[in-house]
């Protein structure tokens, strides 16, 4: 009987088995998927106690799962609506608790074969309403304009409409895509399409330079342009809580904003707000 014991502390042991521990559930925004992949695994090699368990599906997907108390954290590109803090308060007597992660330059996609090299905002906004609706109306080639954008459950899809659109319906055209890789990848193989999302997806297209208006000099999402807020689409990244961050949650977010943690911010593409 004790050897069998034994051989079972051993295999357990073995394979990282142990009776306490503890799982960290991080679910929301799939702007920030890939950056919470990467301080979970991060995480997770110095902390062979912890299992945290990351889920995209949108910001709105992610902040539903918090109002029913079916994740530890969420990750969102938006900020929480009042109308989402009350449901968290008459179920848990909280507000709910918002943390600044991260910095993101919501950036304007392009094919890379696209002549257009900057766009203002009332140009973005028209082609988004579908009153722009071909390249050569802002200077490009003379094609139909292939407008991509995310689910109405996404915090970017909300974020973009309300700065960008004024809050006022997208185009109906528009094809709807379920996560901001999805969208990259529909503009980097139509050289006629525009899309939308987080700056550390914008591999194998071009970012567009933007212009709050035809007399303003035009940026792109870099560095230095949205640290001091000349680029017109900045927005924080954001984790929620239900209540005070305790115990293990608090030490992973704790870590997340220490150096190490933002280091990641940096190498997936995003910016540090320490």
């Amino acid at each position: 009987m004790r050897k069998t014991l034994l051989m079972l502390m051993i295999l357990f042991v073995a394979f990282g088995f142990t009776a306490s521990k503890k799982i960290i559930t991080v679910k929301g925004s799939d702007t920030m998927v890939i950056l919470a992949q990467r301080w979970a695994e991060k995480y997770m090699q110095k902390h062979k106690d912890i299992s945290i368990q990351v889920t995209g599906g949108g910001s709105g997907t992610g902040i539903a799962a918090l109002i029913n108390g079916t994740t530890d954290i969420c990750n969102s590109s938006r900020e929480i609506k009042d109308s989402e803090r009350q449901l968290l308060k008459q179920k848990f007597n909280s507000f709910g608790v918002e943390i600044r992660v991260a910095i993101d330059g919501l950036s304007v996609y392009l094919n890379q074969t696209n002549p257009v090299k900057e766009l203002t905002m009332q140009q973005i906004r028209d082609i988004y309403l579908g009153k722009i609706t071909n390249w050569k109306e802002v200077g490009g080639n003379n094609a139909k304009i292939i407008v991509y954008g995310r689910e109405n459950n996404s915090g970017t899809y909300v974020f973009f409409k309300e700065h960008v659109l004024d809050g006022a319906d997208y185009v109906s055209s528009m094809q709807s895509l379920p996560g901001t890789a999805a969208v990259a990848n529909a503009v980097s193989k139509d050289k006629n399409a525009i899309g939308y999302g987080g700056a550390a997806y914008a591999k194998g297209i071009k970012d567009v330079s933007i212009k709050k208006d035809k007399n303003s000099k035009a940026y792109l999402p870099k560095l230095e342009s949205i640290k001091s807020g000349v680029y017109p689409l900045s927005r924080f990244l954001y984790l929620y809580t239900i209540k005070k961050p305790e115990g293990a949650v608090k030490e992973f977010i704790d870590w997340i904003l220490s150096k190490e943690g933002q280091s990641i911010v940096s190498e997936v593409g995003y910016f540090t707000v320490r």
